[in-house]
Formats: C-alpha cells, sequence, structure tokens
C-alpha cells in the first residue's frame, strides 16, 4: 500500500506541487513555432573536476569551451520560467541534427542561489512526463534542466536511430555514451548560471533516465545527488522477453547474434561497471516490487554496487508505476530541495 512506502511529511509541498502541475499537458514547448523571445548566446567553460585518467576513456572531457544559445518560451505561470537551450553536443555523430543538444531549462522567477537537476526521460521518449517533473521543482525553488536524450525528438534525423537504446548494440553504446558527455557539459552550463547554487546540483531520470543518471553521477562530480527511479545495472538480469523489447530482440535475431554477445558490448555502458564511483554521492532509489522490465534482480546488482545507497520500494510494477507519479514527484522534489554539496556527507551516499 501507498501509505506504508511513504509515511506522511509535514513539509508544507502539496500547494506549490499542484501549482507545478497547472497546464503541464497544455501549451508545451514545441520546437516548430518562431522564436518567442531574443536568443541569447554565451560561452561555458568546461573544467574538470578531477583527473580524467581516472574515467574510462569513453567518458573523458578535458578543459574546453564550448558555445549555447537560450531562448525564453512563453509560460501561464508567473512563478517560474522556461527557457529553451541548445549547445553543440560534444560528439559528432552522421546525423546533424543528433549533434545539436536541445534542453528545456525550469527556472523559479528569483535570484537564488538554488540547487539544480539534470532531469532525464524514459525509453519510449515521453517528454510531458519529464515536464511535469520538472515544473513542479522549479514551483519548489529547484532549477531543472529536462536534456532531450540522444536521437530523441529534435535530435531525431530521418533514417537515422529512433532512440538510444536499439537492436545495434555498438550504436547503442554510442549514443549512452554520447549521453553522458551531453550531461558533463549541461552541469557545467548549469553551475555557471548565476540563479544556480554550483555546489548543490544533481540529476534524475526515469527507467532509461533512471539507468542514464546513474552513469551520468558516476563519471561526472558535478552531479553529485543522484535519484533513480525505476532503473538498475547488470544488463544480464533485465527482462529480455519483454514485450517493449520485442523490437530488439527480432533485429539482434536478424543479424545473427547471440544475447551473450550484445550483453558483452553493452558492457561498456552498464552502470554496474562504473557504480563503485556512486559510493561518493548522494543517492536515493526509488523501485517497483514487482517490476517485470527492470526486476528486483537487475536493481539489487545497481544497489549493491553503489553502496547499499537508500532505496525505496513500491508495491507497483514497472508500467503501473505510474498510479504513484505524485507521490513520485512529491519525493523527488524533496530530495532536491535538500541537495548536499559533496562534503556534506562525508563521502558516503546516505
Amino acid at each position: 500500500m501507498i501509505a506504508a512506502c511513504f509515511p506522511r511529511r509535514k513539509t508544507g509541498l502539496l500547494p506549490a506541487l499542484l501549482a507545478g502541475m497547472v497546464c503541464v499537458f497544455s501549451a508545451a514547448p514545441g520546437w516548430g513555432e518562431p522564436p518567442a523571445a531574443e536568443v541569447q548566446r554565451g560561452t561555458v567553460r568546461f573544467e574538470p573536476l578531477e583527473d580524467q585518467q581516472q574515467l574510462p576513456p569513453r567518458f573523458r572531457l578535458g578543459p574546453h569551451t564550448f558555445p549555447y544559445e537560450l531562448e525564453r518560451l512563453e509560460t501561464v505561470s508567473r512563478q517560474i520560467e522556461i527557457y529553451r537551450l541548445r549547445f553543440p553536443s560534444p560528439v559528432k555523430t552522421p546525423w546533424e541534427q543528433n549533434n545539436t543538444v536541445v534542453c528545456e531549462y525550469y527556472r523559479p522567477c528569483g535570484a537564488g542561489p538554488y540547487p539544480a537537476v539534470v532531469g532525464l526521460h524514459i525509453l519510449g521518449g515521453d517528454f510531458d512526463l519529464l515536464r511535469l517533473f520538472c515544473r513542479s521543482l522549479a514551483h519548489n525553488g529547484v532549477c531543472a534542466l529536462f536534456l532531450i536524450l540522444p536521437h530523441y525528438g529534435p535530435r531525431h534525423a530521418p533514417g537515422g536511430p529512433r532512440r538510444a537504446i536499439g537492436p545495434d548494440p555498438y550504436q547503442s553504446v554510442q549514443a549512452m555514451t554520447q549521453a553522458v558527455l551531453d550531461i558533463r557539459r549541461a552541469a557545467a552550463w548549469l553551475a555557471q548560471r548565476p540563479e544556480v547554487d554550483s555546489r548543490r546540483l544533481g540529476v534524475f531520470g526515469i527507467s532509461l533516465g533512471g539507468i542514464t543518471a546513474a552513469l551520468a553521477s558516476a563519471q561526472e562530480p558535478r552531479l553529485h545527488n543522484a535519484l533513480l527511479l525505476l532503473a538498475g545495472g547488470d544488463l544480464r538480469q533485465l527482462n529480455w522477453q519483454s514485450p517493449e523489447l520485442a523490437p530488439v530482440r527480432r533485429e539482434i535475431a536478424r543479424r545473427g547474434l547471440s544475447l551473450e554477445e550484445v550483453l558483452r558490448i553493452m558492457q561498456a555502458v552498464d552502470p554496474v561497471s562504473y557504480a563503485h564511483r556512486l559510493k561518493q554521492r548522494r543517492v536515493l532509489m526509488i523501485n517497483g516490487r514487482y517490476d517485470q522490465l527492470v526486476p528486483p534482480a537487475c536493481t539489487e546488482a545497481l544497489w549493491r554496487a553503489a553502496g547499499r545507497p537508500p532505496i525505496q520500494w513500491w508495491d507497483c510494477g514497472h508500467y503501473t508505476a505510474m498510479r504513484f507519479v505524485f507521490v513520485a514527484v512529491r519525493e523527488t522534489v524533496d530530495f532536491f530541495r535538500h541537495s548536499r554539496p559533496p562534503e556534506a556527507v562525508g563521502g558516503v551516499n546516505r
């Protein structure tokens, strides 16, 4: 039961939470309309916070400068502002549209400094779900940068992949690597914003977004606060018989690949491979007790490798977790409102 999983708190979040949900499914930012305002242009200096030799070569980023464009979008709210952010991806792929990172930036109307997070969407690319979370975060004093993963939405090129994870394991590894590097640049962009507390940054995601968030937090120390929803690791434990993975199974068979070979290739972006680095982060995991796509064994593999951070088990499956969406938003808001800088947790996630 929901009451058994989530004790009542006197947090005072409900009024602001409801305000954050007003009109979330109407007047969503589009991609083809004329600019809503003058485009702001600037540059960001990326400086790694640790020796990049400690990271796998695929996830390294050395010191560099990159440009960005920021465009204000129309919103009915007087409490938050919404912007469209674009900057070049550190990875150049054969598909030009995919080489520009597109984000939606939700921020409170105020000087701050506020904690800030990068938000990541699900495998199916349901953007409205992430917009719900991001609006609610902004209404509750947290800046939220919704980053669109490679090959989705405005990043999809005709003839190119439609998802970050697909039947070609080499392409999937490339897309997930690109996603992590895109997120590292996004964290640097947030860190230089005057309204953002650069020491209180984080990342969250749902399902594929949660898996990607675990990868990104492990590689980018700026993203010290990580909330992983319906995520897991050790991809061998995924339910490969799930209907959602049926097209992938068919294409793997057509290519003459074995599942064992695919899993060997995908190990390069399996969060369990790097989860030991999450022991130095502040992590919260929220998962479904009856999840059939990301089974408990998959979740527990990531949980153990990450140092057994706090974890909540909901009485739901992967898709029936939507019954708890308002609780999920509340938990996310509460977690990031209380984001902490690295030294505040003594080097241990809790």
